[in-house]
């Protein structure tokens, strides 16, 4: 249900985010009776023809938030981020990748050392198998030889390869290889050979990743938890709602209002005895941080001066390669490659995975088209470039780094500051294994394209898909700003449920770690809620 703003109602829990965490946690609590109120600062994402148009998402950005932050000299870049019911899920590619056992732990990298988590992967093992079977999770577990143990199977067979991904797969065996199936989530029933059913939701196109999808066949937030969450009566939703600070009762020990600001600049105040905010790891940090007061003048949660800190976004590159052969695949995001996940033998350091982005198509290639002057031989046209493209998206891990943070300048804009050269020694090395291996995968050898048009950016800092850290847990009040539930040490009702409360980031999709730790926290709260 959704309901008029500030009608002076009391609610168990108030859920700041609609995304991986927030929308999860609210599937999470829906069936429990309790009062529960979600927060959305954007509305519901316009089902348009230009949901699957590449100039309008790609190149023009259409959907993505009109906004600016602020890098750490003062000059303006546009993030990554979009503001609707689902949050960036409405965009992920719906890649749903479990971090591996060794994440948990303390890990040497080359660039220094990736921190333990306060929880063990035996402790949200549960939960990554119940996020797989919530969230429609296609892949086949047992294929990958470095993933952990697992509870269950996933519930649904792998999205199957088409023609030229099985090819690759083939040829990267030949090599001693282990490709395997990337999990992923979209409502698919298949036919032999990997067809869609006629009953199927996802048709199989080549729009699953990056776009939103126009037939609500992917696994979204929106269409997995939050619409079944608010057909339950005791849940309700405000939409165009930015929260703009927290207030705390007099001794400062818990959150007695959620000031929210609606378009026309008025502003609307929701109380509840449990608050959550899940607005995403920046939004996150800066909101905490603009609900400073004279119990908390540093920002909420943040006696440890944490708060903003140890941001981290990935070490990402989005690389184009040419076919020899025509690649005629469509749904082309099926195949990940995680060999030298933790290492190779000639490195001793992570070096990270590899997996296939959504097909690459001649209006995107035209949009890189000045970026890549003399890269392209002249005898190969855009559009043929196009029809001969495999796309890679190569993912290593960036290191929690207390100065890459973020802070908000006099007029309350969003500064981040980050250290573009964090531990990528590992990255460029997983490039050179892809590029050394392009002329027995059938590909032209020197012909692997950076495709930055993917990303949103004009410049690395405005990659902000993954971001993730600021607002770390643990179990030491004196370095990390939540416990081990992710309620925040310095008050009693305050939860933090998205990626912010991750202490390192691995090198993977985040978002089934941030779906797991939201069901993990939603068992914590129904248990506190009674």
């Amino acid at each position: 249900m959704v309901v008029a703003v500030g009608d002076g109602t009391h609610y168990d829990v108030v859920i700041i985010g609609t995304g991986a965490g927030g929308g999860t946690l609210a599937h999470r609590l829906a069936p429990s009776g309790k009062r529960i109120l979600l927060v959305e600062r954007g509305g519901h994402l316009p089902r348009e023809r230009d949901n699957w148009d590449s100039t309008a998402v790609f190149v023009k950005g259409k959907y993505r938030a009109p906004e600016f932050w602020l890098d750490k000299h003062g000059d303006e870049f546009p993030p990554e981020v979009n503001y609707y019911v689902g949050g960036n899920t409405k965009f992920y590619g719906a890649a749903l990748f479990r971090l591996r056992p060794q994440d948990f732990g303390e890990l040497r990298h080359h660039g220094g050392v990736s921190p333990a988590w306060p929880i063990r992967y035996q402790d949200l093992e549960p939960y990554y198998t119940q996020a797989e079977h919530l969230y429609l999770v296609h892949g086949r577990h047992g294929e990958d030889p470095g993933e952990g143990p697992v509870s269950a199977q996933y519930a649904h067979p792998p999205v199957a390869h088409e023609p030229r991904i099985q090819q690759l797969s083939d040829d990267l065996e030949k090599r001693g290889l282990h490709p395997f199936h990337l999990p992923i989530g979209v409502n698919l029933s298949q036919e032999d050979g990997g067809r869609p059913t006629h009953s199927s939701v996802c048709i199989r196109c080549d729009r699953v990743d990056g776009f939103p999808c126009l037939v609500r066949g992917k696994s979204d937030a929106e269409v997995i938890c939050v619409e079944p969450a608010l057909e339950h009566p005791n849940v309700e939703m405000v939409t165009h709602t930015q929260v703009v600070r927290l207030e705390t009762d007099e001794r400062g020990r818990r959150v007695s209002a959620v000031v929210g600001r609606l378009p026309d600049g008025s502003q609307v105040r929701f109380t509840a005895d449990v608050v959550v905010v899940s607005c995403g790891a920046v939004n996150s940090a800066a909101l905490l941080l603009a609900s400073a007061n004279e119990h908390h003048p540093r920002g909420l949660a943040n006696s440890s001066d944490v708060v903003g800190r140890f941001y981290m976004r990935h070490n990402n590159l989005a690389l184009m390669a040419v076919s020899k052969e025509p690649n005629d695949t469509k749904f082309q995001k099926t195949l990940a490659l995680h060999d030298w996940y933790l290492g190779a033998d000639d490195w001793d350091f992570p070096l990270g995975g590899i997996q296939m982005l959504g097909k690459s198509d001649a209006e995107q290639i035209h949009g890189e088209a000045p970026r890549w002057a003399g890269a392209v031989a002249p005898d190969m046209p855009f559009e043929v470039l196009a029809h001969h493209a495999v796309d890679f998206w190569l993912c290593g891990e960036d290191l929690p780094l207390a100065d890459n943070r973020v802070t908000l300048d006099g007029d309350a804009r969003i500064r981040l500051a980050l250290d573009e050269r964090n531990n990528i020694e590992g990255l460029k090395r997983l490039r050179h294994k892809l590029q050394g291996m392009l002329g027995h995968l059938g590909m032209h050898e020197h012909r692997l394209l950076s495709r930055s048009i993917y990303l949103h950016k004009g410049m690395p800092i405005g990659a902000t898909a993954h971001q993730a850290g600021t607002v770390r847990f643990g179990t030491d009040p004196a370095d990390s700003a939540l416990d081990v539930h992710c309620k925040a040490h310095d008050l009693d009702n305050l939860y933090v449920v998205d990626t912010s409360f991750f202490p390192s980031i691995g090198a993977v999709n985040p978002s089934l770690t941030a779906i797991a730790n939201a069901l993990r926290v939603g068992d914590h709260l129904l248990a506190r809620l009674g």
